[in-house]
Order: C-alpha cells, then sequence, then structure tokens
C-alpha cells in the first residue's frame, strides 16, 4: 500500500473501516489519496475543513429489489444500486452496469471515480453511478425489458434532469435505456428527456455518444503522444475487449494511421497482423451478438483466435485497456514493458491495478488514468444534456468537434497540473489533483452540506 500524507492515512484508515469488504472501493481511495499530499500541505483548509472525509462518503446510497418474470415464468430476483455520490458541481451524473460481478463496491468505486472524472471535463455534473447483478447476455429481448422496467419502478423516485441523470455502462446500451426511459415516462407522465443519456438518435440522443468514449481515449491517447513529441501513425497498439469502447477506440486508431492488431472478450483473444476489420468486428459483436471467436472464421485464416490467456502478451507499442476494472496487474504490466510497450491510455474504469501503475512508471512508459483518458463518454452525455434543455440536435461532425476539444483541454489541464504540483509528466497527479480541486472548491463555497 502506498505511503500516505499523515492526515490522508487517518482518512483513508476511516473508509476502511467504515467500507469493509469493498476492495474495490478502497483502492479507487487510496489512488487518489495518494496524489493529494502536496494538496494538503498547499491548502490545508481541504483536510482541516473535513472536504476530503466528506467526499468519501456518498450522499446517498440506494439499494432496492427488483423482481421480474422470465420468459418461462419463472420469478427472478435481482438487486439494484444507485450510488449518488457528490452534487457539489451539479446533478448526479453516471451510468448504470447490469453484470453479475456489480455489488455495492463496485458501485461505489465507479461513483468515486466518477466525481473526478465529471470534474475534470470542465462541464456542471457531479458524481454517481448504479447498475445491478442482472446479466442481459442470454436474455431475449421481453427479458431485458421486463428487468428494465421493475429496475425503473424504483429507481424513478431517486433520479431527474436536476437530481440524477443515469446513463449506459457495461451492459446497458441504447436498448436498455430505452426500456427504461420508457417504463419512467410512463410512471411520471412526462416526456423528459433529460433524465437519461445514451438515448436513440429519433428520441432525444446525442450524436457520437455510442462512439464517445472509445473516441475520445484515442482523441487523449493522440495529445500524449504529441506532448512527448510523437505520433500515433504506425504505431502497432493492442486494445483489450470488444465492446463500445473497444470498437470505437480501434475506430479512432486506424483514423490516425495506427494498426491494432489484438482485442478480446471473456472467452479469449483475437490477432490479426494486418489490422482489426472495425467493420466485422462490429457485425459480430453490435448485430449479431457474437463472440469474438466468431471474427476468425469470418476472416478465412487471416487471423487467429487465443482461448483464454492475455492479450496483454502480444507486443504492442500502444496499450489501450477497455474492458474492466483491475484487468492489466503486475504480472501483465510486465509483459507489456518487456515487449516494449511506451503508452498506455485506460479506455475503462480502473484497468491497471496499483502494481502495474507502479511498473510502468518505474519502466519510464507513460500512462493516462481512465478518470481522464476516458471521460469523453461522459463529457457527451453531458452534451446530450445540453441539446435536450434547448430542445436542439447537433451534427455528428459538430458534436465530435466538441468531444475532442473537451479532450484537449483535460490533457492540457493534467499535465499543466502535475507541473505546478512538482510532478512533471505524471498524468495520474495530474488528473487526481485538477478533478480533486475543482470539486473541493465548490464544497468550500456551499458551506457544510
Amino acid at each position: 500500500m502506498a505511503v500516505l500524507h499523515e492526515k490522508l492515512q487517518t482518512i483513508y484508515e476511516e473508509v476502511a473501516q467504515r467500507n469493509p469488504g469493498e476492495k474495490e472501493f478502497h483502492q479507487a481511495v487510496i489512488e487518489v489519496l495518494d496524489s493529494l499530499g502536496p494538496v494538503v500541505d498547499k491548502h490545508p483548509d481541504y483536510a482541516d475543513g473535513a472536504i476530503i472525509r466528506r467526499l468519501c462518503e456518498p450522499e446517498r446510497q440506494i439499494i432496492f429489489r427488483v423482481p421480474w418474470a422470465d420468459d418461462s415464468g419463472t420469478t427472478q430476483i435481482n438487486r439494484g444500486f444507485r450510488v449518488e455520490f457528490n452534487s457539489a458541481l451539479g446533478p448526479f451524473k453516471g451510468g448504470l452496469r447490469f453484470h453479475p460481478s456489480v455489488y455495492l463496491g463496485i458501485v461505489k468505486f465507479l461513483g468515486f471515480e466518477q466525481i473526478f472524472k465529471n470534474s475534470l471535463t470542465g462541464l456542471p455534473i457531479g458524481g454517481g453511478k448504479g447498475g445491478s447483478d442482472f446479466d442481459p447476455k442470454g436474455r431475449s429481448d421481453a427479458e431485458v425489458m421486463r428487468f428494465c422496467q421493475s429496475f425503473m419502478t424504483e429507481l424513478y423516485r431517486h433520479i431527474g434532469e436536476y437530481t440524477d441523470v443515469p446513463a449506459g455502462d457495461t451492459g446497458v446500451g441504447t436498448r436498455e435505456i430505452g426500456y427504461l426511459f420508457g417504463q419512467y415516462k410512463r410512471i411520471t407522465n412526462r416526456y423528459e428527456s433529460g433524465v437519461l443519456t445514451g438515448k436513440g438518435l429519433t428520441w432525444g440522443g446525442s450524436q457520437v455518444r455510442t462512439e464517445a468514449t472509445g473516441y475520445g481515449t484515442v482523441f487523449f491517447l493522440n495529445e500524449m503522444l504529441k506532448a512527448a513529441s510523437d505520433t500515433v501513425e504506425g504505431k502497432r497498439v493492442v486494445v483489450s475487449g470488444s465492446g463500445n469502447v473497444a470498437i470505437y477506440a480501434i475506430e479512432q486508431i486506424h483514423e490516425l494511421g495506427g494498426i491494432v492488431v489484438a482485442c478480446s472478450d471473456s472467452s479469449g483473444y483475437i490477432v490479426d497482423e494486418k489490422g482489426i476489420d472495425v467493420g466485422l468486428l462490429k457485425e459480430i459483436k453490435e448485430v449479431q451478438r457474437g463472440r469474438i471467436a466468431d471474427y476468425v472464421e469470418a476472416r478465412a485464416g487471416a487471423a487467429r483466435f487465443v482461448e483464454g490467456g492475455s492479450v496483454w502478451e502480444v507486443p504492442c507499442d500502444i496499450a489501450v485497456p477497455c474492458a474492466t476494472q483491475n484487468e492489466i496487474n503486475g504480472d501483465e504490466s510486465g509483459y507489456l514493458i518487456k515487449n516494449g510497450c511506451r503508452f498506455v491510455a485506460e479506455g475503462a474504469n480502473m484497468p491497471c491495478s496499483p502494481d502495474a501503475i507502479k511498473n510502468f512508471a518505474d519502466a519510464g512508459v507513460i500512462f493516462a488514468p481512465g478518470k481522464a483518458a476516458n471521460a469523453g463518454g461522459v463529457a457527451t452525455s453531458a452534451l446530450e444534456m445540453q441539446q435536450n434543455a434547448s430542445r436542439d440536435s447537433w451534427t455528428f461532425v459538430d458534436t465530435e468537434k466538441r468531444l475532442e476539444e473537451i479532450m484537449r483541454r483535460i490533457h492540457n489541464r493534467v499535465l499543466s497540473t502535475a507541473e505546478e504540483y512538482g510532478q512533471p509528466g505524471n498524468y495520474v497527479a495530474g488528473a487526481n489533483i485538477a478533478g480533486f480541486i475543482r470539486v473541493a472548491d465548490a464544497m468550500l463555497a456551499l458551506g457544510l452540506v
């Protein structure tokens, strides 16, 4: 565990004691606190005013039962969560994750990260997160609809465009958002389009929302390489995952001239030395809802599938983890370093373990944490909120330009903050400190609430 500033060590011990068993939440907290020593020395009022302690305690935690009937008529029971973590900058904002791994500790880790990520965008949104241990994989559309309707029957009373605005995350795409929004409209008798983001384009959604997290990660990556007097063009890249984030990260890397040679899903990974065929990958994952192994069959021998194993064993110049938390551990970071990887940008939330991050730092690998690099998704969600509030709709090109500018601003702010606090080039410290200060200043201004 990191050696923390004396005042911050006390706060972390209190967090660990008050939230037993929530290892992902503990990891997210200590990762931020590890960067705040210089801030506490320069601004003791942040610690003395209990700003940091308050930041580590959600404003509200909601847990509820979600009963629903499957296609055979059997009653199923899942658990729903919404953690409304901090609203100092605006209404709570963060996605809903439907996955069997979801429990309170996961939702709190994601919500805590969301505070700083949303702060870095510079937009007026607070941090929150939610979800359920429901698994949409293998379920019919009718089953997913019934689950979503039951989930929203409880959640609706806790959300609103000026209160809490959920979006999608793992397992929650446009289909799920549609069912959730339909039930919200049915219960409230209001077409409050700003209450959810990630909506379909024909009923209040935003252009680029599907692509936003993947595109945004690569826009940030591009700025990283520019700052290092380098370019994405010609680089060999490995991307983990094969969902929305991974697919559109691959697409944007190819636009910049990079070559993505590998991606993965929970069954294993594929290697295509000529570069992943994004059109084929979209067809398999988005239309057919198939497995990554299907790609190899469709490529007729031009690619290979490795069952299980680690995609991070594939040599690359750039790694973009887009799958799930802690997917790169100490050993896997060792593979990347040994094989010559020089840049890592997190497309997922906390995909690199503390050991991996330390290994990257020791080896001189330039590393960008998810709270900065993958902020494009929530940034575009906030742009969707703007369009809904003004009853407007922007073009793809205009929205993409706004997203690229937001990611450029985040990058520059992170680098300048790291420089200001004596850690030039340290993206982790810069992101944590810049994200924290904006929220902390707002909390001080609002008083003890």
